[in-house]
């Protein structure tokens, strides 16, 4: 299983400024390679507030919420509510032929699975911007080591930067 963690961040390393801040401060190429990354790779997993944030499950890909309260009920079938950690989740998806997804965030999730050393391959996109405070890419400190695979602007003011993690 290949995972992909994908964030669009601020130059100061911020990734929204409070929990429920809605992702409408990124460009319009950012959401456009969200959209493609995440459509090819046809899962996304994410936190509760992450998805509380977005407000809906996103067309033509599976959407997989990790929350304390999986009895969330949802009449759309491409979106699982689950208190299941990330081993469990990646294995149940591998069984079904899953062979990659993306890691939509929050901290907390970003952090469960850079702890049990589950993510593959980082997919920053770095929009202008500085908040000067608010939520990081991980919850808590990880050590993760980077080789940096691509580097591509986006926009006239955006980057993409594209690292494989590097495995002790």
């Amino acid at each position: 299983m290949h995972v992909q963690l994908m964030a669009a961040v601020t130059v100061d390393g911020k990734i929204a400024r409070t929990p429920d801040h809605y992702p409408d401060w990124t460009g319009k190429a950012d959401k456009r390679l969200y959209a493609d990354i995440t459509r090819k790779a046809g899962v996304m997993i994410m936190g509760s507030k992450t998805f509380d944030a977005i407000g809906r499950a996103l067309p033509d890909r599976k959407t997989i919420v990790m929350t304390r309260n999986p009895n969330r009920r949802t009449p759309h079938p491409d979106l699982v509510f689950t208190a299941d950690p990330p081993d469990k989740i990646l294995g149940d998806l591998s069984s079904v032929g899953i062979q990659s997804v993306v890691l939509a965030g929050g901290a907390t999730i970003n952090t469960l699975f850079a702890e049990k050393g589950l993510i593959d391959e980082m997919i920053l996109t770095i929009s202008p911007l500085a908040f000067g405070a608010g939520i990081s890419l991980f919850s808590h400190a990880v050590d993760i080591e980077l080789a940096l695979k691509h580097m591509d602007p986006i926009d006239a003011n955006t980057v993409c930067l594209r690292y494989e993690v590097i495995r002790p």
